[in-house]
């Protein structure tokens, strides 16, 4: 199935399409994936990082867009020209899509105040929403509905559903940037835990996706007003878990997931 949708915010038309494929990740502490004769020791690419807690800030993390650009000038050392970053939004939640980027930016024109986007307030990562949008040399987002998820499973619709936005790419990568995934997809890839935190072009995949996802949440919760999407864009807050139990599930919620709080 495939269903699109396009939305009107701020004066941008935004476009979603939701399909039906297949993700997996690396275990707490795991070594990230590289391609064969890629893994090199200390810092740089194969860099071993501890698997930490999810991290929720209040506060926004300012970083300079050269900080994260250590694993991309390996790669332009190493020749490559057009280094694909892709990421991932929304795994965990209840309700609404996994949505995925994969996004190819002009790594000579690096623009401030990209960072994973749970380190970027809000408002400042629907500003750089735009912002990446004009600026990259190709951008493809994919968003997997809940039927999807629960027909699949949510660990190979996000695998799937990010192979799909690399490969739906205008400019074809010299190399993919993943968060420690393994994709079949055939470009070379590697692995970096905490990618969002640590690649450019990652933090940029991670901003897009979020902005277009969390957008379709507040859409939602304009016809279900009840689970306060607008807030917890689908995860399982108190308040959404109250109302699953008094008002049952909605034509988004992933049956999959729910199955502790509604019979």
């Amino acid at each position: 199935l495939l269903r699109s949708w396009r939305t009107k915010r701020s004066g941008i038309m935004r476009e979603m399409s939701l399909s039906m494929r297949v993700p997996s990740v690396a275990p707490c502490g795991a070594v990230p994936w590289v391609p064969s004769n890629e893994v090199q020791r200390g810092n740089g690419i194969g860099e071993t990082h501890e698997e930490g807690g999810k991290l929720h800030l209040s506060e926004e993390l300012m970083v300079k867009p050269e900080e994260l650009m250590t694993y991309e000038r390996q790669l332009l050392d190493k020749g490559y020209r057009y280094i694909c970053g892709v990421d991932e939004v929304g795994r965990g939640p209840l309700a609404g899509p996994v949505t995925c980027t994969a996004v190819i930016m002009d790594l000579s024109d690096l623009i401030d105040g990209v960072n994973d986007s749970k380190k970027v307030s809000k408002k400042k990562r629907e500003k750089l929403f735009d912002v990446i949008k004009s600026k990259a040399i190709a951008v493809s987002t994919v968003s997997y509905d809940n039927h999807k998820i629960d027909e699949m499973n949510i660990l190979n619709a996000t695998k799937a559903c990010m192979a799909e936005a690399i490969m739906t790419l205008d400019v074809k990568p010299d190399i993919v940037i993943v968060d420690a995934l393994k994709l079949d997809i055939p470009y070379k890839t590697f692995g970096i835990i905490h990618g969002d935190a640590l690649s450019y072009s990652i933090a940029s995949a991670s901003i897009i996706a979020k902005v277009t996802r969390d957008t379709y949440m507040e859409q939602m919760a304009l016809e279900y007003p009840q689970y306060d999407f607008e807030h917890n864009m689908g995860y399982g807050t108190a308040k959404h878990i109250a109302a699953l139990k008094e008002y049952g599930a909605t034509p988004i919620h992933r049956k999959t997931f729910i199955g502790n709080f509604v019979k």
